[in-house]
């Protein structure tokens, strides 16, 4: 043992477990990205599950390649060096559909004694399940077949920067009723731009309310904060709440997803909190973002209604509920129709009021 791999050794024993779950579909240019900032990090003990959701666009090959350092990475928040590349193994993993299982289907002998930056573990799932159906599957194997502290979720469209996990961990252990912590997101495009640093739930009209959203970065966001939930691109949860509260909730697919997830975690006594030095970019698009996207549109304006059903009292459902129909329906309809003109997103935005309310009514 070199060294350096002795010292490894004993940081990774004085520090809690992380495994870090990183969602990829269709997107193994944005993956690569993220995992060469991931493998850059330094926190000492934590392992990488990536989980390929059904992608149809090469990814799993891709990235192989790009572990053995036949792909370069080029990015304005790191130097890409192919001679210090050493992911010289990696772990191959098949979700069945028949049994609901995890299969390995290759794996090094020597697996847990290689260091966090020598290994990569790929979990291919044949379809895509979304961010909840993705995530959990990866989640439930992590508890049966993993030892762990800590699950991080992490999306493929963010680059880390290299003391996010240390910062997270750091707050995560110091307190035990912490039970789950974010990073805060700064736009890709414009690096010292806010735009997810904690979020707020409206519970009498079901909105909500991205803290820090647009601001540029001037230190006054120095701080842990509690907060209603964090965004599902990156959030650090003990392993111990997931035991307790289950996982996420797979109906809502995506969006609104990670709200609901933090809101029951808080039912269940636990804090949710930001932490403003651990720091990600996320590559946010407007398009895919706003209303103007039919998918996120749907699952949105559908997941509302599950989300506000589940979670708000009686007096605040009726609020959200006139508030929907008498401003909130006609102003998205005016936007869509007039502004946009965008028929899709239109029929989108009904469907999901249509398939929101039907899951009202039969709850």
């Amino acid at each position: 043992m070199t060294m350096r791999e002795g010292y490894m050794s004993t940081a990774i024993e004085n520090n809690p477990k992380v495994t870090i779950l990183l969602l990829n579909y269709n997107g193994w240019k944005d993956a690569i990205e993220c995992l060469e900032s991931v493998y850059k990090i330094t926190y000492p003990n934590w392992e990488i599950i990536l989980v390929d959701n059904g992608s149809e666009d090469g990814s799993v090959s891709k990235i192989k390649e790009w572990a053995a350092g036949q792909i370069p990475v080029e990015s304005k928040f790191f130097e890409y060096d192919a001679e210090g590349k050493q992911i010289e193994n990696i772990e191959e993993l098949f979700y069945d559909e028949e049994t609901a299982r995890v299969k390995v289907l290759k794996k090094e002998k020597e697996w847990d004694t290689l260091l966090p930056h020598q290994k990569l573990s790929i979990l291919r799932i044949e379809k895509n399940r979304g961010f909840t159906g993705g995530n959990n599957i990866g989640i439930e194997y992590i508890l049966r077949e993993r030892k762990t502290d800590y699950i991080l979720l992490l999306s493929n469209d963010t680059v880390v920067d290299k003391e996010f996990l240390t910062e997270l961990v750091k707050v995560a252990a110091s307190d035990e009723r912490i039970g789950i912590v974010g990073a805060v997101n700064y736009y890709y495009d414009k690096p010292e731009k806010v735009w997810f640093a904690g979020g707020k739930i409206n519970f009498w009209n079901g909105k909500v309310h991205n803290i820090g959203v647009n601001e540029m970065h001037k230190g006054h966001y120095n701080m842990i904060k509690e907060v209603d939930y964090v965004a599902g691109s990156c959030f650090l949860i003990k392993k111990e709440v997931i035991e307790k509260v289950g996982m996420l909730d797979h109906k809502y697919f995506t969006y609104w997803d990670d709200a609901e997830f933090c809101t029951r975690v808080k039912k269940a006594g636990y804090k949710v909190v930001y932490v403003s030095r651990a720091k990600i970019w996320h590559k946010i698009s407007a398009v895919y973002s706003g209303i103007r996207n039919p998918i996120r549109t749907y699952y949105n304006t559908r997941n509302t209604f599950l989300f506000m059903k589940k979670h708000a009292t009686r007096l605040q459902f009726i609020s959200f509920m006139v508030w929907f129909f008498v401003v909130n329906f006609w102003f998205i309809s005016g936007m869509l129709l007039i502004y946009h003109k965008n028929t899709n997103a239109l029929i989108s935005f009904y469907k999901g009021i249509k398939d929101g309310l039907l899951h009202v009514i039969r709850r």
